[in-house]
């Protein structure tokens, strides 16, 4: 089998290969085999070969990185700090070699060397950094901001482990080490000499220095951060910056003194203590032992970061108040809120700022990206855990929220509520200090990442803050490269666009809607077709090959690929998956479309009931995949350890695209862009970049069901029981009933009982609400895939009106509107050779 995210055919392969470059990148590579690994060629394994490639091309992307850094800095550019907790960069060999215009001519050497470059991009590990959205679009991103040559670095943690490698042993997830690390990371440039000092816990002293109160924090523990940094390579290789990672250890290591008295755990204890930080994302944050690792995550890698940029500032500027004018810092999600604090208190116990001045410089500089409208999402901490860990930084919200609820109060005199409402102590619950609320309050702008989820921030979540504030709160849709999601993940398809659309589609996006001229022709379509059909064989081999489930390429392909959650409603699309099997053995008879439901995705490892679900879809495909009553015209897969180079498999070969959240709580989304970018149909709500999509693509192009948001908020204030609406629907009830009596759990009758009592009860998350909506948009959905040309069109129509939705977009949106940072075609200079890969 091809390799999954690798196809053997790509658009940049048909180019023709420099003699003078191919010879130099197979001596870089031999130099790099016998010289960095220590083998010779007859000895060398795949892995090898791999290892040495990369350098190989590493070598090359560093001339191009040291060039366009000292530009940044010679012309004292605005520099861009993006931080984010997640950055899921998948794979980056093929990436970095498309964007370089090296591929071709890699290709070319490895094939003379008798290695094959789809057998080598076997050997790369996804980088284990992310969990789903909110990473791969921070890696989204930091390519864009690549590509409009704008100067920045992204900052995160280098995580050991990063997310759980994904098992399903019995139809349940099981969670392992993702030891993504074990084997070396080319990629990654160790900076030992890049270390700093994160604090935790101890007290704060304050002493009057000059008629001014000065603070002294006099931490309890020292954690050291040291860096490693990654290069992003910007398309055509014109622009590279950093990707900064953040790895921790204990300034003292080894205590020789306790290790000499034979208490050899207890002498490093400190170190893993330290290296716990960077161990794993996401820390089960049930216990207080996890609580008070996420926390000192999030503040150990913003410390680092601020101190890092700060020195960095200085260092080209030389003072800090220009610090706004020559700094932008994004923050992605409410995981880096501390910043706020950390930055007051470097400026203030640091840099001598009067209170007013440094507030005006943090305001300035930070802005806060919000992706949900999930309270529980927003983060809050136990006022008792944030004061025994960041003693000075509560002393800080302290006074922040001080002067906030004085503003409030001048706003709105004598309205208790509504101080309560915006404070960043929530005194109702426990008293936590609310991480979203100092998040908005300490950045100049913050911005949704779809138009309905803006406005829905204004209703819902920041009401009161927008009220406060007005004006802070702006839209940017989120975006995809489509460098990573059409040409790498999609070459025949690209083949093909570039044929009706010319090469500068390749460059310009615009230049898709060509396709719309096409979209009806006859000859042009059977060439869709047959590219769709291609990108489907490969993927039914990969599910025959992890699954053993035999599925027909010819049958619709129906995705849904996300994390597994509640409100992403996987219940749903399963129940319908029940419901659509029990009509087919009903009325075998009938002319019944083929479909394929193909599920991937990780629940969280502490969240129950989404692992439940997990083990219903499970049960569900065990039965039905193995009833010879169906006769394999419905076939369920569920694919394990969903990360990027599984999706760029997936992705390409999907006919329809499962976008069904509960109206009102998925942010945006960036899947639905890939999978409509790919040329899949979506059927979803109106939520999130839905709507968007829809008013691009047409509403013809597009199946929506279900309630909007409005209308969710109307049917929770009636109550959650749905008992009525299962009454008046027999399929809804017969597939409750199946689920609740155990015709799908026969080991364990019980096994989905609070499912079913939820589904009727407790239907926060409008699944049966929406039941009947959906199950009719689905036999819609079939009607339509019998029309094959009328599908096709719909099909070639999705990609030819998605150019907008591309990333390089977003962040233009981003640095003209929030960053002030201009976008302009790199001026670095092209080496000579570089093209043709000298070093």
């Amino acid at each position: 089998m091809p390799d999954q995210a690798f196809p053997a055919s790509h658009p940049a392969l048909g180019q023709p290969v420099d003699e003078l470059a191919l010879a130099e990148i197979k001596g870089a590579i031999l130099a790099k085999l016998r010289l960095a690994i220590g083998k010779d060629a007859g000895m060398a394994t795949k892995h090898d070969w791999y290892m040495a490639a990369a350098l190989a091309l590493r070598d090359r992307i560093v001339h191009r990185w040291l060039s366009t850094e000292k530009l940044s800095y010679d012309t004292g550019s605005k520099r861009v700090y993006y931080f984010s907790l997640e950055f899921l960069i998948g794979r980056l060999f093929s990436d970095a070699l498309n964007n370089m215009g090296l591929l071709a001519v890699f290709e070319a050497a490895l094939g003379d060397l008798g290695v094959g470059l789809s057998e080598l991009r076997k050997c790369e590990p996804d980088a284990a950094l992310g969990n789903g959205g909110l990473g791969r679009l921070a890696a989204c991103f930091m390519e864009s901001m690549a590509t409009l040559s704008i100067p920045a670095i992204g900052y995160g943690i280098r995580y050991d482990f990063g997310l759980f490698r994904q098992i399903i042993s019995h139809g349940w997830q099981q969670e392992y080490p993702d030891v993504w690390l074990s084997l070396g990371n080319p990629w990654e440039l160790r900076r030992p000499e890049v270390v700093y000092h994160v604090h935790f816990g101890g007290g704060v002293e304050h002493v009057e220095t000059k008629g001014r109160d000065r603070a002294i924090w006099h931490p309890g523990e020292t954690v050291e951060a040291m860096a490693f940094d990654t290069p992003i390579v910007g398309w055509r290789g014109q622009h590279v910056n950093a990707l900064r990672l953040w790895s921790a250890r204990s300034p003292d290591p080894l205590k020789l003194d306790v290790f000499n008295t034979g208490d050899y755990l207890g002498a490093s204890a400190e170190e893993a203590r330290a290296e716990s930080i960077c161990k794993f994302l996401y820390p089960n944050d049930e216990s207080p032992a996890g609580r008070e690792l996420r926390l000192r995550q999030e503040y150990f890698f913003v410390s680092a970061s601020l101190q890092d940029l700060v020195k960095r500032h200085l260092s080209a500027d030389g003072q800090l108040r220009s610090l706004s004018s020559k700094v932008a810092v994004q923050l992605n999600d409410t995981h880096p809120s501390l910043a706020v604090t950390e930055l007051m208190r470097i400026l203030i116990d640091l840099h001598n700022f009067r209170w007013d001045e440094a507030w005006k410089i943090t305001v300035g500089t930070l802005s806060y990206t919000n992706h949900t409208l999930l309270p529980e999402a927003l983060e809050t901490w136990p006022l008792e855990l944030f004061e025994r860990l960041l003693p000075r930084h509560l002393e800080i919200i302290y006074r922040i929220n001080g002067a906030h609820l004085a503003l409030a109060e001048a706003r709105c005199p004598g309205d208790i509520d509504f101080r309560a409402s915006v404070s960043l102590i929530d005194e109702r619950s426990g008293r936590r200090v609310r991480m979203g609320q100092l998040a908005f309050i300490g950045s100049h702008r913050i911005n949704g990442v779809s138009a309905m989820h803006s406005e829905l921030m204004k209703e819902t979540v920041f009401h009161d803050l927008n009220h406060l504030y007005p004006g802070r709160i702006t839209n940017k849709t989120n975006g995809i490269t489509f460098r990573r999601w059409l040409m790498l993940a999609n070459p025949k398809l690209t083949d093909l666009l570039r044929e009706v659309c010319g090469e500068a589609v390749l460059d310009d996006p615009s230049r898709l809607e060509l396709l719309e001229a096409r979209a009806s022709d006859n000859a042009f379509q059977q060439q869709f077709r047959n590219v769709k059909h291609h990108n489907k064989a490969v993927l039914a081999r990969l599910i025959g090959e992890r699954l053993g489930i035999k599925v027909d390429p010819t049958a619709l392909f129906d995705v849904q690929i996300k994390r597994i959650h509640e409100y992403k409603r996987q219940l749903l699309n399963i129940l319908e998956a029940i419901a659509l099997y029990q009509a087919i053995k009903d009325e075998p008879q009938r002319d019944w479309v083929p479909r394929v439901k193909i599920f991937a995705g990780k629940a969280a490892a502490s969240y129950r009931y989404a692992k439940l679900i997990i083990k219903l879809i499970n049960d569900v495909a065990e039965i039905v995949n193995n009833d010879p009553a169906v006769a394999g015209r419905l076939k369920i897969a569920f694919l394990p350890d969903y990360n990027v180079s599984l999706a760029e498999v997936i992705i390409p070969a999907a006919d329809l695209s499962e976008q069904i959240s509960t109206a009102g709580m998925e942010a945006s989304g960036t899947g639905n862009m890939k999978l409509a970018l790919n040329g899949a149909l979506t059927i979803g709500t109106l939520d999130g970049a839905n709507i968007e999509i829809r008013d691009h693509v047409g509403a013809e192009n597009i199946a929506i069901f279900g309630m909007e948001a409005m209308d969710v908020v109307v049917r929770r204030k009636q109550g959650l029981e749905a008992s009525d609406v299962i009454r008046r629907s027999p399929q809804l009830s017969r597939a409750i009933n199946a689920v609740r009596s155990g015709e799908f759990s026969h080991d364990d009758p019980g096994r989905f009982e609070s499912i079913a009592h939820a589904l009727r009860y407790l239907d926060h998350y409008m699944v049966s609400a929406d039941f009947d909506s959906y199950y009719q948009a689905q036999r819609g959905i079939d009607a339509r895939w019998q029309v094959v040309p009328a599908w096709t069109r719909a099909s070639i129509l999705n990609v030819a009106r998605m150019a907008w939705f591309s990333s390089d977009r977003t962040i233009r949106e981003y640095a003209e509107e929030i960053w002030n940072v201009p976008v302009r075609p790199s001026q670095v200079a092209q080496e000579p050779g570089a093209q043709r890969g000298a070093s």
